[in-house]
Formats: structure tokens, sequence, C-alpha cells
């Protein structure tokens, strides 16, 4: 991925150790063991509040750890020597999505180009090609404020690719993206890796994670409850394999009073 390109010698695109993350009383992630090998595409799976989006957070700088160590393409992001550059060789999508609404998509991945110190002959180029590719934005004057979900989720991944990244987080990028625009996005993501590219994805789209994935690990409780490739399920769906790990709906009420058969 010429200067973006991973090192062979690289054992871990992504390597927690011990990763905690403590608000107040609550430990969202406890003791997390992460292991991305370059070249992965990754699905980090969980039920709503398990800990996905938090650990995303604390892999990609927006919340610091309360104890544990990360290590991204083999660098320490702590580092004030090699912070800079480990940042600039990463895309993320996150959930919030934190755009600069007034200016159009345009200008906000220009934007987003001179972060990664693109100079303006290169950004320009591939300003163009992702607008002609994901179709960013109705017209060339359109404000960001003026996006759809899933026109915003298009907006952040290309904004996440524009720097020709080694290694990408997305947390739920198909949300709200139409079926064409999945597509696209998807065919992206495999190119990318098929580059030597790492992509760390969250998503509770099972079926979306299964079809993509080579590599899934499953938080519980701020707990890793499983990590291993997809292709050891043999034969085993993602969504049996899931409600093993993190428990089914037995003894959870699942049904409505008014919607029963027998009207009682």
């Amino acid at each position: 991925m010429d200067e973006r390109e991973t090192p062979a010698t690289i054992e871990y695109a992504v390597h927690t150790s011990k990763l905690c993350r403590v608000f107040g009383s609550l430990r969202a992630v406890e003791d997390l063991e992460v292991r991305v090998e370059p070249g992965t595409l990754y699905g980090f799976l969980g039920r709503n509040g398990a800990g996905k989006s938090t650990t995303i957070k604390m892999l990609t700088g927006i919340l610091a750890p309360s104890s544990g160590s990360i290590t991204l393409l083999g660098v320490n992001p702590e580092d004030e020597a090699q912070a800079a550059d480990v940042r600039r060789r990463i895309g993320v999508v996150p959930e919030d999505l934190a755009l600069f609404e007034l200016l159009t998509g345009r200008e906000y991945l220009n934007f987003v180009g001179t972060i990664y110190l693109l100079d303006e002959a290169m950004a320009r180029e591939r300003v163009d090609e992702l607008f002609e590719v994901l179709n960013v934005g109705a017209t060339e004057k359109q404000l960001v404020l003026e996006y759809s979900h899933g026109m915003r989720k298009k907006l952040a991944l290309a904004a996440a690719l524009i720097g020709n990244p080694a290694l990408l987080f997305l947390d739920e990028p198909f949300e709200g993206v139409d079926a064409v625009s999945a597509r696209v996005m998807r065919d992206i993501l495999m190119r990318f890796v098929e580059r030597g590219g790492t992509v760390f994805i969250t998503s509770h789209v099972l079926d979306v994670i299964e079809r993509l994935c080579s590599h899934v690990g499953i938080i519980d409780r701020g707990r890793l409850v499983y990590e291993a490739p997809l292709s050891s399920l043999d034969g085993r769906t993602l969504e049996s394999l899931f409600i093993e790990r993190v428990g089914d709906a037995d003894g959870m009420r699942t049904e409505l009073s008014w919607l029963r058969e027998d009207g009682g």
C-alpha cells in the first residue's frame, strides 16, 4: 500500500493487553485481549452496551484507557515520537459522526486531505474519485447539514479512506446506507484488505459480518468471550455462535399481551 503499507514484520495490526475502561462503578471494558493480524477483516460483535464503541474509542484515541495497553501497526499510539505518524495511517468511521455540517462534502474531504498532509493536486484527485465511486453528495453545493444519515456514513468512509490508511476502524458503517451503496462499500473494503490493509468493524447485522469478515471477536459485558477465524464455524451460523456466547432470550419476556393469539 505504498507509503501506508503495513510492514511484513508486524505481527498484529491491532493488539490490546488487559485493556480496561471504567466509568465510575461501571467497568465498560475489562481485561480485553484482542489480536488482529495485518490483512484481516475483523468483525467485533456484541449486544448493545457490551463495550464495542468504547473499545473503538480507546483504539482511536478518543478515550484514554483506565489501564492496559494498545499497539497499533506495531506502535504504541501514546508514544509521542511516533503518535502522529501512526494516526495518519489510520482511518476512522466513528459511531457519532462529528462532521463539519456547514461545509459541502467536497470542502469537507479537502479539509481532511490537508490533515493527512496530501498536496492540493493529490487531494483533488482523490476527492474526485471518492465522489464518483461512493456517490457522496447529490450536488456540489449541498451542505453536509443537508445530508441524510446514510449519506453521512458514506462521507465519513470517504474521509477515512482519503489518506490511504493501513488500518480502518469502522463503527456500524452500513447503518442507514442503501443496498447499492452498501455493496460498493463492501467491495471497497474487500479490495482494501486484498492490498494488505486491515479493517476492524462493528455491526449488529450479523449477515454482513458473516459475508464480509475473515475473523470475528465477540465481547460481552466488557470482556472478550470469543475470537477465531470464521472458517472455524464448520457449517454453523454466526447467529447461533453469537447467541451461544452472549446468551439467548431464555427467561426473558418476549411477547406483548395484546399480540397473543388468544388475545389474553
